[in-house]
């Protein structure tokens, strides 16, 4: 069993940490004018102007059973999706707006739609809800408010009341936990205290930021647990619950607790390019090694990934995502045992550079993820006498310990290589790679 001490959370953890792998999808207007989902409050448009988007939102070509295909082929074991995000309009048929998506010319709930759909297949639900909202009448005008310019935002304000907006989100997070039967993620997404800015403020009184209080943090939980007990909450609101949720950052070691120096529940969440939503002018997709990489990185040091998905308004994935949920598709068809209850390995075995390690739980297997290929021999320390059996783990094809073959090796000057750790395990791998982007050698620990 794993060694390592996973901080108890108030929701049920325990498939989270076991599962790894799940697809986040950002889905809302702003996939019509297709240049980042932060638009509204980019560009500074109006709401009279915005409105064009809802008028033509219309995705025909719709398909959430094709998404969740998708989804399970590439090893993801649930999803998070998009029912409001911060332009405030909402992606399922709530009571308390009118800028919903069953009041476009989709004419339907698209969150029923999308539960059902990756719920048929098997996969876990998640709910994203924006704590932001750039369209309702009651939320403050602040730094990061798309009217943030306007020489009368503080007037403005004053006939904003928040506690109003706080309710509104209770009343639709609730419908959400209430309607579509067990939501197993409830992603909030975000305080900014900080008074994080984007400019051009002309009036200092609203350069200000948001927190747990302005959210009622505490109440909007409470309300949601009791609900759906046994949710897992993100850490967005300011308050802390069950997950960690570092973004589009390289993360070097398992998150601790601030306080009491315990490892954390934690996911990374990435993007297939420079945006969560639709791009389509956006050309900094990952490549597939970088995809792949993400993944076993996450997995190496405790934590999960959430992939992100931006589909097209008209309901489609565009190809560059259909190519990288691919290249998960095919590594995961034969190594997601290095994935699936996999942790990290334990602090007795270091891996060496260029080779990342996961371990199962029940710490009888540990994986080496070959980074860099290695020319005719893999040399991992510490680990001689402790492997019972060795393989590439694409196609169960044995690697053979050859120890004497490394040690007798002559440099071209015709002297020894020099003296080899005694605790080295060396493998003889082809001198060839296997035609798998990211190899992986499954060892059974003695």
């Amino acid at each position: 069993m794993s060694s390592y001490k996973v901080r108890k959370t108030p929701g049920d953890n325990k498939w989270f940490i076991h599962d790894r792998f799940g697809m986040f999808i950002h889905w809302g207007l702003y996939a019509l004018p297709a240049r980042h989902e932060w638009i509204k409050t980019r560009e500074k448009i109006s709401d009279e102007d915005y409105q064009r988007y809802f008028d033509y939102f219309d995705p025909d070509m719709f398909d959430p059973g094709e998404w969740a295909k998708a989804a399970k082929a590439a090893g993801m074991k649930y999803a998070v999706f998009t029912t409001k995000h911060h332009e405030g309009f909402c992606m399922f048929d709530t009571k308390y707006t009118d800028y919903k998506c069953t009041n476009t010319k989709a004419g339907r709930d698209l969150v029923r739609e999308y539960v059902d759909a990756f719920r048929a297949q098997g996969l876990k639900i998640g709910f994203y809800y924006s704590l932001i909202d750039w369209h309702h009448p009651d939320f403050p005008i602040d730094s990061i408010h798309p009217m943030r310019s306007c020489p009368d935002a503080y007037e403005l304000n004053k006939t904003r009341d928040m506690r109003r907006y706080a309710e509104y989100m209770r009343n639709q997070v609730r419908e959400l936990l209430t309607n579509y039967g067990k939501i197993d993620i409830l992603w909030f997404d975000f305080s900014y205290t900080s008074k994080k800015t984007l400019g051009d403020i002309v009036d200092e009184r609203i350069n200000t930021g948001k927190g747990k209080d302005d959210w009622e943090a505490e109440e909007l939980i409470a309300l949601a647990r009791s609900l759906q007990p046994g949710i897992l909450i993100d850490n967005r609101t300011e308050l802390e619950q069950d997950i960690w949720t570092p973004e589009q950052v390289e993360v070097k070691k398992w998150p601790t607790h601030s306080k009491t120096g315990e490892l954390v529940p934690w996911e990374a969440c990435h993007t297939f390019s420079g945006s969560w939503g639709y791009y389509r002018d956006e050309m900094t997709w990952k490549s597939p090694e970088m995809l792949l990489k993400l993944l076993i990185d996450c997995v190496s040091l405790g934590g999960n990934l959430l992939m992100n998905v931006g589909p097209t308004a008209r309901g489609y994935m565009d190809k560059r995502a259909v190519e990288a949920l691919n290249v998960y598709a095919e590594w995961m068809k034969y190594n997601s045992r290095s994935v699936y209850g996999c942790t990290m390995a334990e602090p007795e075995f270091k891996a060496p550079d260029g080779v990342r390690y996961t371990q199962s739980e029940d710490g009888k297997r540990l994986y080496a993820h070959l980074y860099n290929y290695p020319f005719k021999y893999l040399q991992l320390p510490g680990l001689a006498g402790k492997v019972k059996y060795a393989q590439f783990l694409h196609d169960a094809s044995e690697l053979i310990a050859d120890r004497n073959a490394v040690k007798n090796l002559t440099q071209s000057g015709g002297e020894k290589h020099g003296s080899i750790d005694e605790d080295m395990l060396i493998l003889k791998v082809p001198e060839v790679k296997p035609d798998v982007v990211i190899p992986v050698v499954e060892l059974f620990l003695d």
